[in-house]
């Protein structure tokens, strides 16, 4: 007698939740420097933050200083700013803290950049497609200040103006996203290789709302990202 054995086909289908703003899969493009374009986001509410992550993909040619990101209170234009000079030199600012990393050069291919941040130890960490810097300390003790604008594009001198064009972002840029914790490393490993598909619950690329400024276009980022 044959014995008919039924051959199980299983199906595994990855659910990454709701993506149907209109940055998902999407990159902004600022092709020349202006005082005008950036995108401003309107970010989840919060008090005060006494830790953060902050990850962003991007890529620029510009070999001059410029913002990559721009968080600017009634209190401080510069209540956190990440910021390159000389193409390697990356800078977190936290307040009137400034914090100084090298970094591989930012040229034309798209780096996965993150940086973490707590309070209560004051650990600061860079991270560069998936791989941590060496920690440093600063901030201990202090707090990021609610009620504030984040941009991305220009140098906020006051909550959101006073651009210069002299440090404005020119390139592509992609997947930015926030949290308000300082995040695992295999979880920053993971969102290095597009294979984390939660953002971030102070920005989320896939679903905050934004206004993009000026001359950004936005263009599907053609990558195999979730």
């Amino acid at each position: 007698m044959k014995l008919f054995i039924p051959i199980v086909l299983v199906l595994c289908i990855y659910l990454s939740g709701s993506v149907s703003a209109e940055l998902h899969g999407k990159s902004a493009i600022i092709s020349t420097a202006t005082d005008t374009s950036a995108i401003s986001f309107d970010a989840s509410d919060f008090s005060s933050l006494t830790a953060f992550t902050v990850c962003i993909n991007a890529a620029s040619e510009t070999t001059r200083n410029y913002a990559l990101f721009s968080y600017a209170t009634s209190t401080h234009h510069n209540e956190m700013l990440l910021w390159l000079q000389n193409t390697t030199d990356f800078w977190v600012y936290l307040g009137d803290l400034q914090i100084k990393f090298f970094i591989p050069e930012m040229n034309a291919l798209l780096k996965h950049i993150c940086v973490t941040w707590e309070s209560q130890g004051g650990e600061i960490t860079v991270w560069v497609n998936g791989r941590r810097s060496i920690r440093k300390v600063g901030g201990k003790g202090r707090v990021v200040k609610g009620a504030g604008l984040f941009i991305i594009g220009q140098d906020q001198d006051k909550v959101g103006g006073g651009f210069d064009k002299g440090q404005s972002f020119v390139g592509e840029i992609t997947d930015v996203n926030m949290w308000d914790r300082v995040l695992k490393p295999n979880e920053i490993e993971l969102i290095s290789q597009g294979c984390y598909s939660d953002g971030g619950n102070i920005i989320d690329w896939g679903s905050t709302g934004f206004t993009a400024m000026g001359d950004v276009a936005i263009e599907d980022n053609n990558d195999c990202s979730i």
